[in-house]
């Protein structure tokens, strides 16, 4: 069984605005893009266009109807890939090594040549955040881009993950969630940042920014004054071409 670090130099991960998400999946398409092409065994489609397609993804989109206590219903998209949590379960379980949490940055890692795919890890992770990749025989996960963020041969805009590079919307954030001064460990206490699943004991280094209630969509269906007209009449250009329309 694989041992974990007692500390790590860094913790580095995600933060996802669960109020900014949009539920795009580009964050999917670019994860599926970069790690087919880089980073270990490429990231298999098996009849990708036949009657029961299989594919791996390292990150998946999904979506939910939350009704608050007050208020309207709301749509959350809700991204999950793996944590890189610091009790990783999926590390001390695998049998041959292959699972490992990396000391310098707390990347939690797989090591393809010495994976056997049986498969453990995946039955220990509590957020199904691995999958076996049916074509290689290996168990595949987010690796935080670890090929991209250490790369110098990348802009520095660039050394980030696909997924938050990608992000239209601005809402994942990458960075060391172990210094109480980045950027993103004060996103996640402004914010009220949380863990997935804390009951677990995993330690998610990975948070999760709760979405604003939607408090402003009663007022605008009872007809507010955001919907009133910002002049009841008009001037300038706008008078001209209202009086031309009704020439008309």
């Amino acid at each position: 069984m694989t041992q974990l670090p007692e500390t790590t130099d860094k913790k580095l991960g995600l933060v996802i605005d669960l109020d900014t998400c949009v539920g795009c999946h580009a964050c999917v398409t670019a994860c599926k893009g970069w790690n087919t092409e880089n980073y270990g065994a490429p990231l298999s489609d098996m009849d990708a266009y036949g009657k029961d397609p299989v594919g791996s993804f390292l990150n998946r989109i999904h979506s939910f109807e939350v009704q608050p206590e007050n208020g309207p219903a709301q749509t959350i998209h809700f991204p999950k890939s793996c944590l890189h949590c610091d009790d990783a379960p999926c590390v001390t379980v695998c049998p041959t090594g292959a699972s490992y949490k990396r000391r310098e940055d707390g990347i939690v890692l797989v090591n393809e040549d010495a994976c056997i795919g049986c498969g453990l890890c995946a039955w220990a992770c509590p957020y199904g955040a691995r999958e076996l990749d049916q074509a290689e025989g290996v168990m595949k996960k987010c690796t935080l881009c670890v090929d991209r963020i250490y790369n110098e041969n990348l802009e520095e805009v660039d050394r980030i993950p696909a997924c938050v590079r990608t992000c239209p919307a601005g809402a994942r954030h990458f960075g060391d969630l172990g210094d109480p001064d980045s950027d993103v460990s004060r996103l996640v206490a402004e914010r009220g940042g949380f863990d997935l699943m804390p009951e677990q004991g995993t330690k998610p280094v990975n948070k999760y920014l709760p979405p604003r209630p939607k408090d402003r969509l009663a007022e605008v269906s009872a007809g507010s004054d955001t919907m009133q007209p910002v002049a009841e009449t008009p001037k300038g250009f706008l008078r001209w071409l209202d009086k031309a329309l009704e020439a008309l």
